[in-house]
């Protein structure tokens, strides 16, 4: 189901704000709710909840007295708590003063340190959560491949001659027993020349004998976004007949192929929807992770194959989900902070850094891909701001939290002159990290 491609625009412009916006602001509200719920648990009042900076567009008091209200420039949000001078919850001193007692046990300077710990906190947290609920959805939609030998979902093909079905449990290929579906990966990458498999079947009971395309076809399985592909036209389940007028049987082929037209303009012919159609495509170089941590460069046009044939899948317990789910935020985390280490090592170049831009043209072909895509990019998404928030940086929660526990060590908090200076190189440290990443998605676009 494609999201946000059949409504009407005029050069893709309004389809990719509504895709960043509504990626962005799922992202962004949930970040500071988690500070909002978190701080009036602890007794601490928020005078405004906004989405985005800038001229207020629209706004209401709720009974609690908090302001909530939308901004014209729908890039991050903030709460502003009773105290606070501003958006960065830098302290008001003479406001805080001048307090009267009732009003004053409300604010967020004069909180607990637990509670100012546990409220900032609770933005990355919440974004963590929110990835983490996504994911464990996502699988307990899908499902979780089946160790046996049963087939799961299928490609659609040219031909339409293959007999193999959805459902079927696989006893032999080609005359070799089948036990486990890793054996009938392994059967299938070791055929020379691959080709089309003959395949023994129990079906309702019944054993049979059918055909079946070969495991590692070239067909696509996903398309990255803002990749040579995406910018060609491919689409999930497009069939790769010929690429630089070379024919291609399998997945492989397609690879070969690839590598040896760097940034040479090819002609690719595809099966898709029962009929075939040229495109015109560019392959680039770009860089990747490899197994083992580090960084290579390749050659790709940025799609994704699958086997003709998947396992069949079954559903996991809400605990087994939530597991795999966690273990998914963790992965992401892992992965970006590799990365990082890598372009401060020079190992990966600075220009793979996404801005907004980026994210926004990101954010509306994800859409288009359907609800999976859409909802994969909100949780990938949301890992990385709750990452981004937590680094040292003032004006960050990791700042306030770094501020939080000399606090702690000293027995009493900064001067509020040295929070504003720092709070000040913060905030010049994340605009000319926007500068650049903004830069990178003008170059890159």
């Amino acid at each position: 189901m494609e999201l946000i491609s059949e409504i009407p625009i005029f050069g893709g412009f309004i389809s990719t704000i509504i895709a960043f916006v509504g990626v962005l602001g799922i992202v962004v509200f949930v970040h500071e709710y988690g500070h909002y719920i978190v701080g009036r648990w602890s007794g601490i009042h928020a005078e405004v909840f906004s989405m985005g900076f800038g001229p207020v567009i629209w706004s209401r008091r709720d009974k609690r007295g908090t302001k909530w209200q939308v901004s014209a420039i729908p890039i991050g949000g903030y709460v502003k708590f009773l105290g606070d001078r501003n958006a960065a919850s830098v302290a008001d001193e003479d406001a805080v003063a001048n307090m009267p007692d009732h009003e004053r046990d409300r604010s967020f300077p004069t909180a607990k340190l637990y509670k100012r710990i546990l409220t900032i906190l609770a933005g990355p947290v919440a974004n963590f959560i929110l990835s983490t609920v996504i994911f464990t959805g996502l699988i307990l939609w899908h499902g979780v491949a089946s160790e046996k030998p049963l087939v799961g979902e299928m490609l659609t093909f040219p031909e339409g001659v293959y007999t193999l079905q959805k459902g079927d449990e696989i006893l032999t290929i080609e005359g070799q027993k089948v036990t486990d579906f890793s054996e009938v990966y392994q059967i299938s990458s070791e055929m020379n020349p691959p080709s089309d498999m003959n395949i023994l079947v129990l079906r309702d009971g019944v054993e049979k004998q059918v055909l079946s395309p070969y495991l590692f076809p070239p067909a696509v399985y996903a398309v990255s976004p803002m990749s040579a592909a995406s910018r060609a036209g491919f689409r999930k389940g497009d069939i790769i007949l010929n690429l630089a007028d070379v024919p291609i049987t399998t997945f492989s082929d397609l690879v070969d192929v690839v590598e040896n037209a760097a940034d040479r303009e090819i002609t690719a012919v595809i099966w898709r929807d029962g009929h075939e159609r040229e495109l015109q495509i560019t392959p680039v170089t770009v860089e990747f992770q490899n197994s083992e941590g580090g960084f290579d460069k390749r050659v790709m046009i940025g799609i994704s194959g699958a086997p003709a044939f998947l396992p069949l899948t079954q559903t996991p317990n809400v605990f087994q989900a939530v597991t795999m789910g966690v273990t998914r935020v963790g992965d992401v985390i892992s992965g970006t902070f590799n990365a990082l280490k890598h372009i401060f090592l020079g190992n990966l170049s600075a220009s793979n850094l996404q801005g907004p831009l980026g994210i926004a043209q990101i954010s509306k072909e994800a859409a288009n891909q359907g609800v999976v895509m859409f909802l994969s990019l909100v949780a990938l998404i949301s890992t990385g701001i709750g990452m981004f928030n937590l680094f040292p940086i003032p004006m960050l929660d990791g700042g306030h939290l770094v501020f939080y526990s000399i606090e702690a060590i000293r027995g009493r908090p900064l001067g509020n002159k040295t929070i504003q200076i720092s709070v000040s190189i913060g905030l010049a440290t994340v605009l000319l990290l926007m500068v650049f990443v903004t830069y990178n998605d003008i170059l890159r676009l």
